[in-house]
């Protein structure tokens, strides 16, 4: 089931999309969802400027997941996500998927109101009418995956997304998905150290797309997002070393029961001085 796992998330994604109602998705649109609920939040910015440590954290609410199951049995969004507010996390990472990650858009909608950091609804999104219901539900980015888009509708939700105000994260995990993100315009690119198909990681996935972005990184033409398999702090340095200025970190909290604690020990915050 592993190796097909996404195609079978994808499949699913589908039937769910096909009972949305028929509805145009335009960025126009969206612009009045967004000013309607009272703006947007900075994504970019927030991962621009890290609210604790040397690289911008974007925590995960994440119950459950295909190849580990139930995470956290004792699972309160709003509990996590204050937590990680006051732990020094710059954004907040929600998955939305209900069937295969136990999530929801109304724990998407309740983390909005009870915390300031700007929101990735995490989800496989396929269809404009996603993109909308993530800026009902309070979302400030969304994330696309190159895997399950094609150059079309990758473009196509991009620009839709950049175009409403909000921010899109690009992700890859090869350098031809890295080429095609490259080629749709995207500027937030999260590298996937986890194999979609076979949910093997390697943290030299990130090191090695890194290299390919060289010198725009230091430029600051793109800024990388290092994706799963960060657990303790010398990942964080290594990524960061490749040029990662932000991780996305799921699993390696969610099983902690100090979850401010982890956080900080990931960010850093009991090293000295130029560590």
């Amino acid at each position: 089931m592993k190796a097909n796992i996404l195609d079978t998330i994808v499949a699913q994604k589908r039937r769910e999309i096909a009972r949305l109602p028929e509805t145009p998705v335009t960025a126009h649109r969206l612009r009045e969802v967004l000013a309607k609920r009272g703006g947007v939040r900075d994504f970019m910015a927030a991962l621009r400027n890290p609210k604790a440590g040397d690289v911008a954290l974007i925590a995960e609410v994440k119950k459950a997941s295909p190849s580990a199951g139930i995470i956290r049995p004792d699972f309160d969004p709003v509990a996590i996500a204050r937590a990680y507010e006051a732990a020094g996390a710059s954004c907040l990472s929600v998955l939305t998927d209900e069937q295969f990650f136990q999530g929801s858009l109304d724990y998407l909608r309740a983390i909005r109101a009870a915390v300031g950091l700007p929101l990735l609804r995490k989800d496989f999104v396929i269809d404009p009418r996603q993109v909308l219901e993530a800026a009902e539900a309070g979302a400030d980015a969304i994330l696309l995956i190159v895997a399950i888009l094609d150059d079309e509708l990758l473009r196509r939700l991009l620009t839709l997304a950049v175009e409403a105000g909000l921010t899109a994260l690009v992700e890859v995990h090869d350098p031809d998905e890295l080429e095609r993100a490259r080629a749709a315009g995207a500027t937030l690119i999260g590298v996937n150290n986890r194999n979609l198909k076979t949910f093997q990681v390697d943290l030299a996935t990130t090191e090695r797309l890194a290299a390919e972005l060289q010198p725009e990184l230091v430029a600051g033409k793109y800024l990388l997002v290092a994706e799963s398999g960060i657990r303790q702090r010398a990942d964080v340095i290594r990524l960061r070393e490749c040029g990662a200025r932000a991780i996305l970190v799921g699993e390696s909290l969610m099983r902690q029961p100090d979850l401010a604690a982890k956080a900080g020990e990931l960010l850093g915050a009991r090293e000295g001085v130029g560590s």
